[in-house]
């Protein structure tokens, strides 16, 4: 009886590495802590200049949320980057995502996977880069002060549109 609840249990929750590492997060806590991003650094000033619709955006979403500051803007993953992940972004006061990026320049959804795989690879070349946390509107959030994904990001999001 043992062996067949067993077989049962792994037939019917653990079909990948995926769901492995997902149950493991939910019982032990899976979240990596991060150092808090300084109060004088560059990008949290890049940041305090989106807080607002920043703060709306973690308001309106219970997904994580890793924010790459820009000059005039920031880009927001959410969810599990780098496979299972949206992306939303900060600009000109407003929040912005691919659902509006598609129907504004009437993309097709095989450009809307290519525009996903090239984030998530982009998201993943910057696996590296320093990550610190920071308290967005009363949820932690990941900022991730990366130049080279910034300048990715907007690479592909520009050739997208262009």
């Amino acid at each position: 009886m043992a062996i067949q609840y067993l077989e049962c249990v792994d037939s019917l929750f653990i079909r990948d590495k995926e769901d492995i590492m997902g149950m493991l997060d939910k019982l032990f806590g899976g979240k990596k802590d991060y150092p808090p991003l300084p109060t004088g650094d560059e990008a949290h000033a890049r940041i305090d200049m989106v807080k607002g619709p920043l703060e709306d955006l973690a308001h309106r979403i219970s997904d994580n949320m890793e924010v790459v500051p820009s000059e005039q803007e920031a880009f927001v993953f959410l969810g599990k980057p780098p496979k299972r992940f949206g992306i939303a972004w900060i600009h000109d006061g407003k929040v912005s995502g691919l659902k509006e990026l598609a129907d504004e320049n009437k993309l097709s959804p095989i450009d809307v996977g290519k525009i996903i795989s090239n984030l998530g690879e982009a998201y993943e070349h910057a696996s590296d880069s320093p990550r610190f946390s920071l308290d967005v509107g009363g949820k932690q959030a990941v900022v991730i002060p990366s130049k080279g994904l910034e300048q990715d990001v907007r690479r592909i999001i520009s050739n997208a549109i262009h």
